[in-house]
């Protein structure tokens, strides 16, 4: 992984942290952790039939793998909680959706948030921040808490601890997904930024996450899942298929993408991820070879020419999505992107932006 990467750690001999806890894998007991995680089932199952836990899901492959877990391994009985993002669905997403709930018999709760809204966030957001998707990043970490907290159901799942699996700055392995909010996934801001903005208190309360003492006297417990099975993405992909899960083999190949079983629900939402491009040098591409060879699905020698092919690529129905979504001309939009390219690593040569020749001396 590049150094570039928000959090990311290289040790003396450039091998990134992501790598080094993978190599860790080894070392654990993940039969003496699922004991663990029966445990804690134990402790918050219920027999009158109502909701014994919270899973925060999207409709995608790992959802179906959590709920698999949940549902088929240790017999919970969960709610579902969603955030629906305003964007325009794939056949797959809108498909996957449905299946989650019925393939496992479950409820879900959805928040839709309000589109107009939204725009208006995603519009500042893309425009001031470089990250389009950050009101609906956040509210996909708060809704579920604060529905733990209204229905009283203090066991809420997550998928994996995004620090600890791909290199970030939370460095602890922990069970705990309490400070999950501080991952550097959702940048954190002072709420004087919106409210100057024309964005109101009120609108935003579906941002906030509760404090410490609002989780603390909910006795709520977040746990990631990625503690207790060791986290492969490629796995949770085998296993949703069994259960109905549907990638975008056969409606949409993506540039930019080297699989199409990852983010397949949401069509704009795909800018978000390649905006990492130019601010940090990397994107899709780079996540997903990483994953590859450290699961030993690919060698380092394989995964440099994937890279080089496709990561420098934004997929034109991905942009052409965002653009009816946010108003934005194909001008204004390259107007702003070029506000956030990273001059540390780019140069532009005949008016368009080359990463620069510049020694690699890290190992994935």
């Amino acid at each position: 992984m590049p150094d570039t990467k928000p959090g990311l750690i290289l040790d003396n001999r450039g091998i990134c942290q992501a790598c080094r806890h993978y190599e860790q894998r080894k070392t654990v007991d993940y039969n003496s952790r699922f004991e663990e995680l029966k445990k804690l089932a134990d402790k918050y199952r219920k027999d009158d039939g109502s909701h014994d836990c919270i899973i925060a899901i999207s409709g995608g492959k790992d959802s179906h793998f959590q709920v698999y877990v949940l549902k088929e391994l240790l017999g919970m009985n969960p709610l579902l909680v969603s955030v629906s993002d305003p964007f325009s669905k794939t056949r797959a997403g809108e498909h996957n959706f449905r299946n989650i709930a019925d393939a496992f018999g479950c409820d879900i709760v959805a928040l839709h948030q309000n589109p107009s809204l939204v725009r208006k966030m995603v519009r500042i957001a893309f425009e001031e921040m470089g990250s389009p998707t950050w009101p609906i990043d956040r509210a996909i970490y708060t809704f579920p808490l604060k529905m733990a907290i209204r229905w009283k159901i203090p066991l809420v799942v997550y998928g994996e601890n995004v620090s600890w699996e791909y290199g970030g700055v939370l460095q602890k392995e922990t069970y705990s997904a309490k400070d999950q909010i501080k991952n550097d996934v959702v940048k954190s801001i002072n709420w004087d930024f919106w409210f100057d903005r024309g964005i109101s208190k009120k609108e935003i309360e579906m941002l906030c996450n509760p404090t410490d003492e609002e989780i603390e006297s909910a006795g709520l417990e977040p746990i990631y899942l990625s503690y207790f099975i060791p986290w492969d993405g490629y796995r949770n992909f085998q296993i949703a298929k069994r259960y109905g899960f549907r990638d975008l083999s056969h409606e949409w190949k993506r540039e930019g993408f080297i699989e199409d079983y990852d983010q397949v629900d949401s069509i704009a939402y795909l800018v978000h991820p390649w905006l990492k491009y130019p601010k940090f040098g990397f994107a899709r591409a780079t996540d997903v070879v990483g994953y590859w060879i450290r699961s030993g699905r690919i060698t380092r020698k394989e995964g440099e020419p994937l890279i080089r092919e496709h990561d420098h690529k934004l997929d034109q129905r991905a942009l052409d999505d965002f653009l009816l979504f946010t108003g934005f001309t194909d001008r204004e939009f390259w107007n702003v992107v070029d506000k956030f390219y990273n001059r540390d690593i780019f140069e532009k040569v005949d008016g368009v932006w080359k990463l620069k020749n510049i020694k690699k001396e890290t190992e994935l």
